[in-house]
C-alpha cells in the first residue's frame, strides 16, 4: 500500500485530475446510484468553501502591506503595467462573454430569483451596503464585497508597522495557501465525486457545456497573450515588442503551464531576466511583485465563470455593470493565490456582485475545477510569461530614456 501512495504522489497533480475524470465518468455510467461517491465531491467543495474567505482575507493584507516594499519610483511603470494588463484581460473576458454568452448546468433549488439587482443602481446600493459589513460576519457568511474591503484597509494600515508584523502577515499567508494546497491536492477525489454526480443525472452530453465554456476561456486568454499584452509593450517602446513576448511565451509560459504555479515559476523567470540582461536590483523586486498582482489569466478566469453564473441565472447585466465587474476581477486577481486553482476560489467574489449567493457561485468553482486541467494551466502560463515581459519592458524604457542601444529580447547572458 505504501509503495501505492508513493507512486500517486509522484504523478502530477494534472494526471491525477485527469485519471480522477475518467474514473468518475466511468462510475457514473455504471453505478450512477452510488450516492456515496458523489459525496466526496461535496465534501471537497464544502472544504473549498470554508477556506476561501480566510484565502481571500489573508492574501489581501498582506500583499497590500508588503507591495511597494523599497521600490519608489523605480518600480512605478512595472506596477501600473502589470494593473493595467489585468484589466484590460478583464475588458477582453467580458467582451468574449458578451459575444459568446455560455451558460452551465447548475443545482438552482435553493436560488432565489428575487435576490438578483435589476440595474447598475441597485448594484451600486448593494455594493455599498455589503462594503459596510461587520469583516468578523463577512468572513462567516462569505461577504467577499465587505471581506476585500476591510482587508484593504487593514492592509494599508499595516504598511506602517514593524517588518516583524509585515513579515508575520507573510507567514500567515503563506499557512492559508498551504491549506489551500492540501485541499486541491484533495481535487483529483474531490473532481472524481463531481464528475461522478454530473454524468449520473446529465450524462456524458455535459461535457460538451464544459467545452463551450472552456473555448471561451482560452479563446480570451490566447487573445491576450498574443495581441493586448505585447501590443501593450510595444505602445510603451514605440517599437515592435513580439519577441519579446514570444520569447517570454516559449521559455517561461511553457514551464509555467506544467507547473501551475506562479509562485513556482519565479526561478525560472529570475534566470530568464538575467539572460536578457535586465538589472538584477529591479527583477528581484518587479518578479515577485508581478507573481502577485500581474494576474491576466486570473482575471479571465474570475470574469467568465462569473458572467457564465449570471447567464445561466438569466441575469442582465448591462455595459456599466460589466465594467464594474471588470474592476473587481482586476483587483480580486491581484490576491489570487499562487498555488493551482486559486483563482478559482474568488469566482464567489465577482458573483457577489450580482447578488448570487455562494451555494451557487461554488458551483461554478467546482466546473472550473474540472475544466482546470487545460484552464488553470494556460493561466498560468499567461500570468507568469507576462511578468517578465512587463518587467523587461519598464527597464527597456529605461534604457531608451538613457539612450542606451539595446534589441528587444535578445539574450546578453547567454551562458546563464
Amino acid at each position: 500500500m505504501k509503495k501505492i501512495v508513493e507512486m500517486w504522489n509522484r504523478v502530477s497533480l494534472i494526471a491525477e485530475i485527469l485519471v480522477g475524470i475518467v474514473i468518475g465518468a466511468v462510475l457514473g455510467l455504471l453505478v450512477p446510484g452510488a450516492t456515496g461517491i458523489g459525496l466526496i465531491g461535496t465534501m471537497f467543495v464544502r472544504a473549498l468553501k470554508a477556506i476561501a474567505p480566510i484565502l481571500v482575507f489573508a492574501l489581501v493584507i498582506s500583499s497590500i502591506a508588503n507591495a511597494g516594499k523599497g521600490n519608489g519610483q523605480q518600480f512605478r511603470m512595472v506596477t501600473i503595467m502589470y494593473m493595467l494588463s489585468t484589466l484590460c484581460a478583464a475588458v477582453v473576458a467580458v467582451s468574449a462573454s458578451f459575444i459568446f454568452p455560455v451558460t452551465m448546468t447548475l443545482d438552482l433549488e435553493s436560488y432565489q430569483a428575487d435576490v438578483v439587482p435589476s440595474g447598475i443602481m441597485e448594484v451600486l446600493q448593494n455594493l455599498l451596503l455589503n462594503i459596510t459589513d461587520n469583516p468578523v460576519n463577512a468572513i462567516l457568511n462569505a461577504n467577499y464585497l465587505c471581506i476585500l474591503a476591510w482587508a484593504l484597509l487593514f492592509g494599508l494600515a499595516m504598511r506602517r508597522t514593524s517588518k516583524s508584523i509585515k513579515s508575520a502577515l507573510v507567514s500567515i499567508s503563506d499557512a492559508v495557501s498551504t491549506v489551500v494546497r492540501w485541499i486541491i491536492g484533495c481535487a483529483p477525489f474531490g473532481i472524481m465525486g463531481l464528475v461522478f454526480t454530473t454524468v449520473s443525472e446529465s450524462g456524458l452530453s455535459i461535457f460538451k457545456e464544459y467545452g463551450r465554456l472552456l473555448l471561451v476561456l482560452v479563446g480570451a486568454m490566447l487573445t491576450v497573450a498574443l495581441i493586448v499584452d505585447p501590443l501593450l509593450a510595444t505602445i510603451v517602446l514605440r517599437r515592435n515588442a513580439y519577441p519579446l513576448a514570444w520569447r517570454c511565451l516559449r521559455e517561461s509560459g511553457v514551464t509555467a503551464f506544467f507547473t501551475r504555479s506562479s509562485a513556482a515559476n519565479i526561478p525560472v523567470n529570475m534566470s530568464l531576466c538575467k539572460r536578457l540582461g535586465l538589472d538584477p536590483d529591479v527583477y528581484s523586486v518587479s518578479i515577485p511583485l508581478g507573481a502577485t498582482i500581474n494576474m491576466d489569466g486570473a482575471a479571465i478566469t474570475i470574469t467568465i465563470m462569473a458572467l457564465s453564473v449570471a447567464n445561466t441565472l438569466g441575469v442582465s447585466v448591462d455595459v456599466p455593470t460589466a465594467l464594474m465587474l471588470s474592476l473587481m476581477a482586476t483587483l480580486g486577481a491581484c490576491g489570487a493565490s499562487g498555488v493551482a486553482g486559486g483563482s478559482l476560489l474568488l469566482i464567489p467574489m465577482a458573483c457577489s456582485l450580482f447578488g448570487i449567493p455562494q451555494d451557487i457561485s461554488m458551483q461554478a468553482v467546482a466546473v472550473g475545477m474540472i475544466i482546470g486541467v487545460v484552464q488553470d494551466s494556460l493561466e498560468t502560463a499567461i500570468n507568469s510569461s507576462g511578468d517578465v515581459l512587463f518587467a523587461a519592458t519598464a527597464e527597456y524604457r529605461q534604457w531608451q530614456k538613457d539612450g542606451r542601444e539595446f534589441k528587444i529580447g535578445a539574450i546578453v547572458n547567454p551562458d546563464e
